[in-house]
C-alpha cells in the first residue's frame, strides 16, 4: 500500500492565472488576443451566466484561437509556453507544497480542466502525473473541440477513480480553488481549498 497521494488542480491553484487564457495571449500577442476576446465575449458572458456550459465556452475560445492549427505546431507552441511563460505563473506556496509531498514520497497528480498539451510538459519536468482534458484532433489539426468531457467538477473524480483506487492510500490530499474542485476535495481525507498546508 502506498502511503499518500495528492491531487492538485492546476489553474488558480498551482498557477496564479488561467493557463489557457495565458497560452492564447502568448500565441497571438496582446492586441490580437484582446480583440479575439471581444469577438467571443457574448459566449463567455453566457458561460459565466450559466446559459451555456463551461465546456461550450472553453471550446469557443479554443476554436477561435487555435482551431485548424496543426497539432505538431500547437505542441511546439505549448513547449515554448512551458519554458518561457509558465515558470513565472507558478505560485511559490504551491511549489513549496509540491516539494514537501515529493520529499515525503507521495504520489502527485495534477487533475485539470486544461489540456495535457500545455500542462503535461511542466508536470513531467516536476515528476508529477496528469489527468487533464483532451483536445479533439482531426487530420492532424486541432478542431477547437474537446475529445470527451471537460475535466472539471464530477469529471475530475471520474478521471481519478478510473486510474486510482482511493482505498489503496492511507491519506488522500486534494488542493483546489474553485467550485469545479468541490467533488475532488470531497474525495480527500485532507482537502485544502485556496490554502496549502504541510
Amino acid at each position: 500500500m502506498q502511503k499518500n497521494i495528492a491531487f492538485f488542480d492546476f489553474d488558480g491553484t498551482i498557477t496564479r492565472a488561467d493557463t489557457m487564457i495565458e497560452l492564447a495571449k502568448f500565441a497571438r500577442g496582446r492586441s490580437a488576443f484582446y480583440f479575439g476576446l471581444l469577438l467571443i465575449s457574448p459566449w463567455l458572458v453566457a458561460m459565466k451566466g450559466g446559459f451555456i456550459s463551461n465546456q461550450q465556452g472553453k471550446e469557443k475560445l479554443l476554436s477561435h484561437f487555435f482551431g485548424g492549427m496543426e497539432l505538431d505546431h500547437f505542441n511546439r507552441l505549448c513547449e515554448r509556453f512551458t519554458h518561457e511563460k509558465l515558470p513565472f505563473l507558478i505560485r511559490e506556496d504551491a511549489k513549496a507544497s509540491i516539494t514537501l509531498h515529493q520529499m515525503n514520497g507521495d504520489v502527485l497528480v495534477v487533475v485539470s480542466a486544461s489540456a495535457d498539451n500545455w500542462v503535461k510538459p511542466w508536470c513531467k519536468q516536476q515528476g508529477i502525473k496528469t489527468l487533464c482534458s483532451e483536445l479533439d484532433v482531426k487530420d492532424g489539426r486541432i478542431t477547437g473541440l474537446l475529445n470527451g468531457l471537460n475535466c472539471n467538477a464530477e469529471e475530475k473524480v471520474n478521471r481519478i477513480v478510473s486510474e486510482y483506487n482511493p482505498a489503496d492510500f492511507n491519506n488522500i490530499y486534494a488542493y483546489g480553488d474553485s467550485p469545479g474542485d468541490d467533488q475532488m476535495l470531497a474525495l480527500a481525507t485532507h482537502p485544502h481549498y485556496r490554502v496549502f498546508k504541510s
